[in-house]
């Protein structure tokens, strides 16, 4: 494998599956693969527009569309697939219809799986999660690429929650699809088990015989490690206000992964995610001792998952590749996507995106909070980051910018040196200072990618002597993986 230690990958999971994942060398694949069951079936199957489907991705966009993208994706499918994946592709799009994200959406994953299917070890497993809007479609999919014999489980992801629709029942479980690669696979049943119920362990306390005809076959007895699990899971999505909560919408509870990770990998093994997000999988995998791939396609994710790391674990050796480690890979970055290269540099100095959308900025990338006294009165800072050529014009439209969002802070971030005359004019707008608050810091602050590269951050009181409240920081990781204990229903 061309990859030899942990490793957190930016980009299309496709195109890295390809490039850097070789064949059978993975133990344990997890995907959460977006997509929106919100929306009603009435939009999912409204055809689009070529300009509709190439609108601007959304950093958080749960769905793909119908358009060139997927178009070459499906004659892809039929060009080079089994023929058992090319009929069922076409028999979708006979079904389906072409023009609509529920197609687009099927062409995507069919590819993704098979490449899943191919880095597999003959040994590995594949847990697909999804909810009921897309199951029925995935399943199909997963019994043709995996072989429906390979089919072990559909595990029922159930959890209590508010809200519910008057015409119809509550909607109260994912799926969780898990697969294997071939007849012989890891399941680690005693790593797993559950405590049994109080009335079971009452009723094993007296004589339980097995006697079938004139034949007694002894005592049945309690597993001493607990009960075999079932294939519903009574776990609790993570409430609003949990600790673990990291305010990242898709973001599904530790002891979940934690579960599956236990049951279908052995430490050392390499377990993949390559739809990662917020990084549960990333840190459930890493507490649990085993080597760890995460792929996502948006840079705040990632700067989510570095950040989650680093307060979870502290130091963690691994590397990143397709976001900049220097320099050369920052203008690389910037030339090719400068909203990539907005929310990276956002990332870094951690603050969080000011809009989720591309297009117009209103002259901020990014926003903080930072809790410094006993006042618990936030300190505001917005920011903006610049990819080209800079000019004191642009420090005094920014100045006009922090007035206007009634910041006390403002970060200018630039690629580019800044001139001098631009240093004198962020300098002129003085410090900022408040009763109570230890320190002067500079009202404007400007630092560039080198400047942030070498571990340089916003001038504020640091993280240990204040509260960020503008990315929810992860709690400090102290327990023993055999110290944890399910949180059930």
């Amino acid at each position: 494998m061309k990859i030899d230690k942990n490793t957190l990958f930016y980009g299309d999971n496709l195109e890295i599956l390809r490039e850097y994942i070789d064949d059978e060398s993975i133990d344990l694949v997890y995907l959460d693969p977006p997509f929106s069951s919100n929306k009603t079936y009435n939009v999912l199957f409204k055809e689009r527009t070529e300009e509709e489907a190439a609108a601007q991705i959304v950093a958080f966009e749960d769905t793909w569309h119908w358009g060139e993208t997927a178009e070459q994706t499906y004659q892809e499918i039929v060009d080079t697939a089994p023929d058992n994946i090319v009929r069922l592709i076409e028999g979708f799009l006979e079904f389906v219809g072409r023009n609509n994200d529920v197609m687009a959406y099927l062409v995507m994953m069919t590819i993704r799986l098979l490449e899943l299917h191919r880095v597999l070890k003959e040994t590995g497993s594949l847990y697909l999660h999804c909810d009921p809007t897309a199951s029925h479609y995935l399943k199909l999919i997963l019994d043709t690429i995996f072989d429906k014999r390979n089919f072990r489980n559909e595990i029922i992801w159930q959890y209590r929650g508010a809200g519910v629709s008057r015409r119809c029942y509550g909607r109260r479980h994912d799926t969780i699809f898990f697969y294997t690669k071939s007849d012989r696979w890891t399941f680690n049943v005693d790593e797993i088990r559950e405590p049994y119920a109080e009335p079971t362990i009452e009723r094993f306390k007296h004589y339980i015989g097995n006697v079938r005809g004139n034949r007694d076959y002894g005592i049945q007895k309690l597993h001493p490690k607990g009960k075999h699990p079932d294939d519903v899971w009574a776990i609790q999505p993570i409430a609003p206000s949990a600790k673990e909560r990291l305010g990242y919408p898709t973001q599904k509870p530790l002891i979940l992964l934690e579960k599956i990770i236990k049951a279908s990998s052995n430490e050392g093994d390499w377990v993949l995610d390559p739809f990662c997000g917020c990084g549960t999988t990333i840190v459930a995998a890493h507490r649990l001792k085993r080597r760890w791939i995460g792929i996502d396609i948006t840079p705040l994710a990632i700067g989510v998952m570095e950040n989650r790391l680093a307060d979870t674990f502290g130091s963690v050796e691994y590397k990143v590749r397709g976001l900049p480690v220097d320099m050369s890979g920052a203008r690389t970055l910037a030339a090719k996507d400068p909203y990539a290269f907005q929310l990276w540099a956002v990332g870094k100095i951690r603050a969080r995106p000011a809009r989720e959308k591309r297009g117009a900025d209103e002259g901020i990338d990014g926003v903080f909070y930072r809790i410094v006294d006993d006042t618990n009165k936030p300190i505001k800072g917005v920011v903006q980051v610049k990819s080209g050529r800079v000019h004191v014009r642009d420090i005094r439209e920014f100045i006009h910018v922090v007035e206007t969002q009634r910041a006390q802070i403002g970060v200018f971030v630039t690629l580019e040196k800044p001139t001098g005359p631009m240093r004198k004019e962020a300098l002129a707008q003085g410090l900022y200072e408040r009763e109570g608050f230890e320190g002067k810091y500079p009202r404007i602050q400007i630092l560039t990618i080198e400047e942030i590269l070498a571990g340089k951050g916003i001038q504020l009181p640091s993280l240990a002597s204040s509260v960020d409240i503008s990315l929810t920081r992860a709690k400090r990781d102290k327990a023993k993986p055999e110290d944890l204990t399910e949180k059930l229903l």
